[in-house]
């Protein structure tokens, strides 16, 4: 079952590392092929969610001892789902100016071309930020991975040395039967002589 969970998390890893690389290159874009670019993110962003819901149906067949480490996991994984929803709509608000200003002619007087400028530079660096935020997350998430799975491995290595403390116990018994066997057999032997 945590390999489905698995698979699914790869394919969302490289699916939203596809759409932040074209989230980025849309204000860069003109025309038709922009247009074919925001088809795209719609789709793959769909997908995303998809994947989303199928991780989390996985996520509620895992064993509730288990299932904390998956949890933090698919809250990670949501947070930055919602930040690249964020950063595309922000692309297509400065893909809706562009196509705005195509529509009414405008002349690009220099103005207009400077505040452009700004927004996408402005949009540049909301992107970076994100992206660096995206990356603290991550890092977060797998930090508390590590944590969890360390917290996992200790209980096992107790629950091996309770396991192995019972283990001795039943050995001693055992030796102990078998001498209590062996005094018995000897006291039936020498009876049956007398």
């Amino acid at each position: 079952m945590s390999s489905d969970f698995e698979s699914y998390e790869q394919d969302f890893a490289v699916l939203t590392a596809e759409v932040t690389g074209r989230i980025g290159k849309v204000p860069k874009l003109v025309g038709d092929e922009k247009k074919q670019m925001v088809a795209n993110i719609e789709k793959q962003l769909e997908e995303a969610r998809e994947l989303l819901e199928q991780m989390e149906l996985e996520v509620r067949e895992i064993p509730p001892q288990s299932r904390g480490m998956y949890s933090s996991r698919m809250r990670s994984y949501k947070q930055e789902m919602g930040k690249l929803e964020a950063d595309f709509k922000r692309s297509r608000i400065a893909y809706s100016d562009e196509v705005r200003n195509e529509l009414l002619g405008d002349d690009g007087n220099s103005s207009e071309n400077q505040l452009i400028k700004l927004r996408e530079e402005r949009a540049h660096l909301l992107d970076n930020t994100e992206r660096l935020e995206r990356s603290s997350r991550r890092l977060e998430a797998g930090y508390q991975i590590a944590v969890e799975t360390e917290q996992i491995g200790q209980e096992m290595l107790e629950n091996l040395s309770h396991d192995r403390e019972k283990i001795q116990r039943a050995r001693e018994r055992l030796r102990e039967t078998d001498a209590n066997l062996g005094k018995s057999s000897r006291i039936l032997t020498g009876m049956l002589r007398r």
